[in-house]
């Protein structure tokens, strides 16, 4: 017997589901890697083009539910909050979160020259910067954090915005010139947390993923993917969102930006249900002029 794990075929997607072969229980059988190509990796244009974040986890999706796979690895980060998983499909275990700031490759943003070239594909990222640093130039970058680091070093780019959680995975965290604080560029919903996804109907995959879950993470988590869900963004929306505590003390921190960065609607509250918790920041959100903001971006 196998228990076949479905991941990207990325450095980094290797590295992690290699990390979650290493933490499942004693088995009587053997973890295997099964590298899949995704959409999202392969296109090298706007992801908006291909539907969004999703065409980085559809093709993992269609792979489990044909029993080509039994457990697949997920960066929760790409995994589209707005939509339900495909039918037949769960997320079994979160584990415990890892780091969840951003960083800077190349060099700290204080000593970055004014126009200086900022790689990153990331809408949110983008917006903050452009409020933080409106004398620098963020521009799209798409590929593997190793093909981004080889861009930075041919010289395509000044400076890289990149996932301190990231790096470190892929063994590259002492090229990390600055980290930003929380304050300083608020998270994507998700950052820093591996799901394990497995079928409905599969009770061994199941038990065995479950096993590796971590409350405080599932708790917080799911805070930040109901705002997202309440919220109806695009990938083209920079929403930032970070809850905190375990238990009755859960704080969610949101923020929408528009993506020059000019405009922002902030919410925190407090709660022990999560579900609720993510519905009530969002609403507050909304009431404050987010579904505005949010139509506005062309998808």
């Amino acid at each position: 017997m196998q228990l076949r794990i479905g991941t990207r075929s990325s450095p980094m997607a290797l590295a992690q589901a290699r990390l979650v072969a290493s933490l499942l229980p004693r088995l009587p059988y053997e973890p295997t890697i099964v590298p899949l190509s995704t959409s999202g990796d392969r296109w090298g244009g706007s992801l908006a083009e291909l539907g969004g974040k999703g065409a980085f986890v559809k093709e993992l999706d269609r792979a489990q539910l044909d029993g080509e796979v039994d457990l697949v690895v997920h960066c929760l980060k790409d995994v589209p909050g707005d939509v339900p998983l495909p039918e037949g499909l769960t997320i079994a275990a979160y584990l415990p979160r890892d780091d969840v700031h951003d960083c800077v490759v190349g060099a700290r943003l204080a000593d970055l020259p004014d126009g200086a070239r900022i790689g990153t594909s990331s809408v949110r990222r983008a917006a903050q910067l452009r409020r933080s640093h409106p004398q620098l130039n963020p521009l799209p970058i798409r590929g593997s954090a190793n093909s981004r680091l080889a861009k930075l070093d041919a010289g395509e780019f000044d400076a890289l915005i990149l996932a301190v959680a990231g790096l470190e995975r892929i063994g590259e965290s002492l090229r990390i010139a600055q980290i930003l604080t929380t304050t300083q560029m608020l998270p994507a919903v998700g950052a820093g947390v591996l799901a394990l996804q497995c079928r409905t109907d599969d009770e061994r995959t199941l038990a065995t993923a479950t096993a590796l879950d971590d409350a405080p993470t599932r708790a917080c988590v799911t805070a930040e993917r109901a705002l997202l869900r309440e919220l109806r963004g695009h990938c083209h929306s920079p929403i930032a969102a970070y809850c905190t505590g375990t238990g009755a003390g859960l704080t969610l921190h949101a923020a929408v930006y528009s993506p020059d960065g000019a405009d922002v609607l902030q919410a925190t509250d407090h709660g022990s249900e999560p579900d609720k918790l993510g519905a009530t920041v969002a609403g507050e959100l909304l009431a404050r002029g987010a579904r505005a903001l949010i139509d506005a971006i062309p998808r």
